[in-house]
């Protein structure tokens, strides 16, 4: 919950959530990340390097990731401020910028409700949506709520209506096939990321060793799947374009410290 007020972002969870409920056995509960102890990223660097247990900033981001970790499903709630999402959101968004490089979110779902007055929410659930796939989600797509105080009645089924079936496709996600084969886009991130990353870095460099702990520099994507004959084909395709801009780059390193 990225909202500093309990008011209509907190009103539409609540409403989400107990839709869910209405649908299965769910247990569910709201984080406020206001009442959380969230620092500015520094920039340090550190977490991308060596690990995010080197993270200077001692606050509430481990206990948040290990919740999400436990968790099935994760919904990202915000209002719309300044056509994006709240301060409280972005700051713990930034510093989960180190599991974009070591996703680890494989098998959960992930949605996103947006609240907005009049505009603009819509760019916002399409940046969350991405958000959810980088971190490793199944991303069901988010909706966004058109919320004027005071909401007249009409207003008011519509934003029910748009919750209802929003949640009908969050809890239908949670029961099919939790390792879904990835499309084109993901393979490609994957494929070309981890071959340039294991010509470009070694074992001093903590992006290394999660690949070479969880075996993926050899597997075909981050989890064991089917992929079918032209996926491997492109796959195979990725690794070598992969691998040429690796090399390209470490000769350009390799000239600039000849120059130096």
């Amino acid at each position: 919950m990225g909202s500093a007020r309990k008011k209509a972002t907190y009103r539409a969870t609540e409403q989400f959530l107990a839709n869910l409920q209405s649908l299965g056995p769910v247990e569910s509960e709201i984080v406020v990340l206001r009442d959380c102890r969230l620092e500015l990223c520094r920039g340090c660097k550190a977490c991308f390097e060596k690990g995010e247990s080197f993270c200077p900033l001692q606050d509430d981001v481990s206990l948040l990731i290990e919740k999400m970790i436990r968790s099935d499903g994760v919904v990202f709630a915000t209002p719309n401020y300044s056509f994006q999402v709240s301060a409280w959101m972005k700051i713990f968004l930034d510093r989960l910028g180190f599991v974009f490089h070591r996703p680890r979110f494989f098998g959960k779902t992930w949605t996103s409700i947006v609240v907005q007055g009049i505009y603009g929410g819509g760019s916002i659930v399409k940046y969350l949506d991405f958000v959810g796939g980088g971190l490793g989600f199944n991303t069901v797509k988010g909706s966004c709520l058109t919320s004027l105080e005071p909401v007249s009645a009409s207003e008011q089924r519509k934003m029910d209506q748009t919750l209802e079936l929003h949640s009908r496709r969050f809890y239908a996600q949670l029961a099919k096939s939790a390792l879904p084969a990835p499309t084109l886009f993901k393979l490609m991130a994957f494929r070309m990321s981890r071959t340039i990353m294991k010509q470009s870095l070694d074992e001093r460099y903590r992006d290394y060793t999660y690949f070479t702990e969880r075996g993926w520099f050899e597997s075909d994507y981050y989890y064991p799947v089917r992929l079918g004959p032209f996926k491997k084909l492109v796959g195979i395709g990725l690794d070598w374009l992969g691998a040429m801009m690796a090399k390209d780059r470490n000769k350009t390193i390799q000239k600039d410290k000849i120059r130096s």
